[in-house]
């Protein structure tokens, strides 16, 4: 099986491309690239993203053909697509962060900053926080619920179909942190940097 890791510049994506080849150890073969006859010939794509909503969907539109391959792999092909932080954020519509941009539209939804409750909150949200899984997930298996995983983010996303949303965490409000629509997966926390309950989310979705 071929994993691709997307790489289009988008802030340093070691730990992912570290923790998915520590869970493979050599029975999966993963690739971190952004040429898109790769991508398209996986059978699972990774889509990570740290920075700024439009930083990152800017960065994705930076490599010509891009976006069309990772439509094509994802909503006409319903491959299996995890996005991790910015890369699931990216699945709205829109996102408000440093002014509107236009994401992938694969959830509906919006990304918004999160109410920090005038300072109550200290933004960005950072460090262990629990989950709280709302929905059966495939990524979840054997997960327990109020697992601490770790985030780092001032965005949330609000899809606009409740029934997307596979976990929350409690932060302000709660906050959206994983959503599960078909063949698409992704989570606002980050799993590479959640020790061994993110190792074994990372597990569940190579073994979908």
């Amino acid at each position: 099986m071929n994993i691709t890791i997307v790489d289009y510049n988008s802030g340093n994506i070691r730990s992912v491309v570290n923790s998915f080849k520590e869970v493979a150890q050599n029975k999966v073969n993963i690739e971190v690239t952004s040429d898109l006859k790769k991508i398209k010939s996986s059978d699972k794509v990774i889509l990570p993203g740290q920075g700024s909503f439009k930083s990152c969907v800017d960065a994705l539109n930076n490599i010509s053909g891009l976006v069309d391959t990772l439509n094509e792999f994802t909503i006409t092909n319903k491959k299996s697509l995890f996005g991790i932080c910015v890369g699931l954020q990216m699945f709205a519509d829109v996102g408000y962060e440093e002014t509107e941009t236009k994401g992938l539209g694969w959830i509906s939804g919006k990304v918004s900053k999160i109410d920090n409750q005038n300072g109550k909150y200290k933004l960005p949200h950072i460090g262990w926080n629990q989950i709280n899984i709302v929905k059966e997930s495939k990524i979840f298996q054997n997960i327990e619920n109020n697992s601490h995983m770790y985030f780092v983010h001032s965005y949330e996303f609000i899809p606009k179909d409740k029934n997307v949303i596979s976990a929350t965490t409690d932060y302000s409000s709660n906050i959206v942190c994983s959503v599960e629509k078909e063949n698409i997966f992704g989570t606002q926390f980050h799993p590479e940097k959640s020790d061994k309950m993110g190792l074994k989310i990372i597990n569940n979705f190579i073994n979908l």
